[in-house]
């Protein structure tokens, strides 16, 4: 099974930390050199120098904070005006929006979870899908929720954006495809990292449970009875932008464990 990634480059979105950073670090096992972009620089050096190099890939990093559009329009156009640093796979990939009922929730709320999400992937995909299609390679692997195959209780905004990054990357799958592009979803469950660590507390406070007790009710609805590692979901991401993957398109992967409750 072909898995290489040798020379070719992958931006990772959001990793410092997480997901994003356990993608970046299988990306880059398996050949690719990476571009790690986030807002905080300290962590990026550290990540950076820490990524591993098989082949003798030169890792670098961008600076971009997704709250700010330009912050990140910026940056897209730095890299993509930089002939050496051709993007072959993009993983969009960020942390979701606040909790809470979708009925209650502000106007400000959804545009700032448009913004911070689909926003920002059009302006990444938008920089880099000229060079993906000169190439005649490209991957845009989006990290989003299972909530668009079954809504999550509690989780209003997030699972509005989260159904329209599903359907905007769908619709690209279809456009283009014909370049050797592929788009596809990687819908986590729920995974070791900070994001879960901070789900336990808030749901503690809100229910005046433990927060052990909240782990214990969350692991008694996933049949494999344990949350995914970080390294679980970017081995799905890392397959889904290998040669392997190359007539894999338009889906929508959940690496949960079995708890999503639809096919």
């Amino acid at each position: 099974m072909e898995l290489d990634l040798t020379g070719k480059t992958a931006l990772v979105c959001g990793s410092t930390q997480g997901i994003g950073r356990a993608a970046a670090h299988e990306l880059a096992l398996l050949g690719a050199r990476i571009c790690l972009l986030a807002r905080n620089e300290e962590k990026l050096k550290t990540v950076c120098l820490a990524l591993p190099k098989p082949q003798n890939q030169n890792h670098f990093y961008a600076v971009a904070d997704f709250s700010d559009n330009k912050s990140v329009i910026r940056a897209a156009e730095s890299i993509a005006n930089d002939s050496s640093k051709t993007i072959h796979i993009l993983v969009n990939n960020t942390g979701g929006p606040p909790p809470g009922p979708a009925h209650s929730a502000g106007l400000e709320e959804y545009l700032t979870a448009f913004q911070n999400h689909l926003i920002n992937n059009q302006i990444l995909v938008q920089a880099f899908v000229e060079g993906m299609k000169s190439v005649g390679f490209g991957r845009v692997i989006n990290v989003i929720s299972t909530s668009v195959k079954a809504p999550l209780m509690g989780l209003g905004v997030s699972n509005t954006i989260r159904g329209a990054v599903a359907n905007w990357s769908k619709t690209l799958s279809l456009e283009l495809a014909p370049f050797g592009i592929t788009v596809n979803n990687v819908l986590p469950g729920a995974t070791e990292t900070e994001r879960l660590a901070q789900i336990f507390h808030n749901k503690s406070v809100k229910t005046g449970i433990t927060e052990e007790e909240v782990k214990l009710e969350m692991l008694a609805e996933i049949p494999a009875r344990r949350f995914a590692k970080p390294s679980e979901i970017g081995q799905a991401i890392a397959f889904l932008a290998s040669p392997a993957a190359a007539y894999i398109n338009g889906i929508n992967l959940p690496v949960d464990g079995g708890r999503t409750p639809s096919l």
